[in-house]
């Protein structure tokens, strides 16, 4: 099977595993495109020219909307975008920005990490590689060296001593285990570093199996409403090298998730590691494109049509929310879309070209159809077996962001029309869910674009109506109790709940215990009182745990000042260099300037406050102390979203709450401006 390819010198570059053993093969292989000219008599002479000097030739090829007259020029994209700026931008370029080892696997039909006559869209996949899990002690942001190696591989070794000998010792160790799978936490900011001391040394580093690395260079860069930062790295060839503290994938879906990726992309698993999921759904639709004989667009040459504001306002809605009724609730149950936009895609056959054509078969549909039933047959089996959860991570996060990639602007094979239409029937489905659940005596407590909380009914011939009515597949997860938590407002917020599964366990969403810019400190606080009420079956059981929750809270107030300072570090991503206002973030910058430290916008920073009033940081590596005010009150926010559960509980011993059994009239604890049984209020994203 194939382990990682590249191009290199007009070739394909193979590394081929078979065995235990590598090897490496070379395909030639030149670059071509394809040329469409809306009008090619006035552009004679550009076209005589490239085909005196590059070859180039008259032919049809395919695109999604059809068959297409132009033109076959074999050579790179420097000359595909000349061309772009002789024609005025006229040009309509096809397979310019393709990865060419990505274009060679497809049009012969493989893929890496699959077997001869395997299926790519089979769960059930061998990994077979040897590997070795490299850690280096030492601070890899301040620029220091190493105090030591740890390798485990059949044994855990830890390189001391100076740093020739345990370089020289880490040498040995990869050329005599010769691993395929290096796993290296903060790979992307040592490697460089050992590989530098390594030469300083005399010695030679063999994490490339040819000598030779890839350098995927470092951007900022904005995605979903934030600044996002990917580290450069060095790839090496022929083995693959994970960064398992900065691969998003690695830290969701492992090993699996990274192997299933290539597995479906035709990306080397180098890539699949560094590559965000939207990164990966667009590669795996050029992929389909390629191996099926459709030429990959360049820059897409079909902008959203002119509408009137009426229009666009009816249209353009984003999903559909019910704001929730701040309370405590027993006998719950979440009705959840499996996936529910790609679902719709494929359902409703929304593509590009089927918006005038819906009688045509979809591309988006077709190559989408197949992840849909990987991520059901993924989902089923990790309910009963744990080791397709990395698996299943992949596909559900590749499912999610394919929805957004038909709204980006440089999507090879997105149009906003599509991705309106499919936020539209998501509305219709919602709303449609939310009637059959009242007409079968649900209440309606809130909803979430895809899915819907509801009260008191027959769970199970509710999944039954709406997949019937939908034809959409749905799974149901039944609460002995859930907590909606209120906005400052007052209002119920969209976002932030926990509650009791029936299995015993608590789903938590929103809160201190979830956020990434939590302190270690805070969050294991609030994580052990949730621990605590985890125990309660219903609200009864709730309401008489508040007493031993209440003592957590004031245990964690009086340990607080002799909290350890690196307990208390706020990890938050930073979104520019300069600040106008002073805030923590900016305090950070100055801090990393200070000692040294090179940061770009999307990085995270940790830094402990030292003083709120002047926000006065320390790094969270140098931080010898803390504002204790400060901190108490993040942990009084912490222990507020909790106690609100426990106040309900025990207000509801008394009363007609939200939690007590009876009409759903007698349990509203706080107004709402929904008609009917419906406990919330509607609401459109924007």
């Amino acid at each position: 099977m194939i382990i990682d390819t590249r191009y290199y010198r007009d070739g394909v570059e193979i590394w081929e595993w078979s065995a235990g053993t590598t090897r490496r093969t070379t395909v030639p292989y030149a670059p071509s495109f394809y040329l469409h000219l809306p009008d090619p008599a006035l552009h004679r002479e550009l076209l005589e020219s490239l085909e005196a000097e590059y070859g180039a030739e008259e032919c049809t090829f395919r695109t999604i909307f059809g068959e297409c007259d132009g033109y076959r020029i074999p050579a790179g994209r420097e000359i595909a975008e000349a061309i772009e700026r002789q024609t005025g931008y006229a040009a309509q370029l096809y397979n310019v920005d393709v990865r060419l080892d990505q274009r060679y696997l497809a049009g012969v039909g493989q893929v890496p990490c699959c077997c001869l006559g395997e299926s790519r869209f089979s769960l059930d996949f061998p990994i077979p590689f040897r590997t070795m899990t490299v850690e280096v002690e030492g601070s890899s942001f301040r620029g220091e060296a190493f105090r030591a190696l740890t390798v485990v591989h059949e044994r855990h070794e830890r390189l001391g001593g100076p740093w020739r000998t345990a370089l020289a010792d880490l040498a040995g160790l990869l050329a005599s285990c010769d691993p395929d799978v290096v796993l290296f936490p903060r790979s992307d900011l040592w490697l460089p570093r050992l590989l530098s001391l390594a030469r300083e040394e005399g010695v030679v580093l063999p994490f490339s199996r040819s000598g030779r690395y890839r350098e995927m260079a470092q951007k900022s860069y904005w995605s979903y409403g934030r600044t996002e930062f990917r580290a450069g790295s060095l790839i090496p060839d022929g083995r693959i090298l994970v960064d398992t503290i900065q691969s998003f994938q690695y830290r969701e879906s492992g090993l699996p998730g990274i192997i299933l990726g290539a597995r479906l992309t035709g990306l080397p698993p180098n890539l699949t590691a560094r590559f965000t999921s939207g990164t990966l759904i667009s590669a795996y639709e050029v992929y389909e494109a390629l191996r099926q004989g459709i030429a990959v667009p360049f820059r897409k040459s079909d902008p959203e049509c002119v509408r009137k504001f009426d229009e666009l306002k009816a249209a353009d809605r984003g999903g559909m929310m019910f704001q929730p009724v701040p309370g405590l609730y027993e006998r719950v149950y979440e009705i959840d879309f499996t996936s529910l936009y790609p679902s719709i895609i494929v359902a409703c056959n929304l593509s590009p070209e089927t918006l005038g054509f819906p009688e045509r078969q979809g591309f988006l549909p077709e190559v989408l159809a197949p992840l849909l039933s990987l991520r059901k047959e993924s989902k089923a089996r990790k309910a009963t077996d744990p080791a397709f959860a990395g698996t299943d991570a992949l596909l559900k996060w590749m499912l999610v962001t394919c929805f957004g990639y038909t709204g980006y602007k440089n999507a090879k094979f997105g149009q906003i029309e599509v991705h309106e239409k499919i936020t539209g029937h998501a509305r219709e489905i919602l709303v449609r869910t939310k009637e059959i659940a009242e007409d079968l005596g649900f209440s309606v407590l809130h909803g979430i674009v895809d899915c819907l909380f509801v009260q008191d009914g027959p769970a199970a011939v509710l999944k039954e109506r709406v997949e019937s009515e939908t034809g959409l597949p749905t799974t149901v997860d039944a609460y002995d109790w859930i907590a909606f938590l209120p906005m400052p407002d007052g209002f119920g917020a969209y976002n932030r709940y926990y509650g009791r599964l029936s299995t015993g366990d608590l789903k938590v969403r929103g809160i201190a215990a979830r956020r990434g810019d939590t302190p270690v400190f805070v969050r294991d606080v609030q994580e052990r009182m949730l621990s605590t009420i985890r125990d309660a079956e219903d609200c009864k059981e709730l309401a008489a745990l508040s007493d031993r929750v209440g003592e957590q809270y004031r245990e964690a107030v009086a340990g607080l000042s002799m909290a350890a300072p690196e307990d208390m570090a706020i990890s938050r991503r930073i979104s520019r260099l300069r600040y106008s206002h002073r805030c923590p973030e900016a305090s950070a910058v100055a801090a990393c300037t200070t000692a040294g430290i090179e940061i770009f916008p999307g990085m995270q920073v940790s830094y402990v406050v030292t003083d709120a009033r002047t926000w006065a940081v320390e790094l969270d590596w140098s931080a010898t102390r803390f504002d204790v005010g400060y901190y108490r009150k993040l942990l009084d926010k912490a222990w507020l979203e909790v106690a609100f559960a426990l106040d309900q509980a025990k207000k509801g011993l008394d009363s007609n709450s939200a939690w007590l059994p009876g009409d759903a009239s007698t349990r509203r604890s706080v107004p709402t401006m929904q008609t009917g049984k419906s406990r919330c209020q509607q609401h459109h994203g924007q």
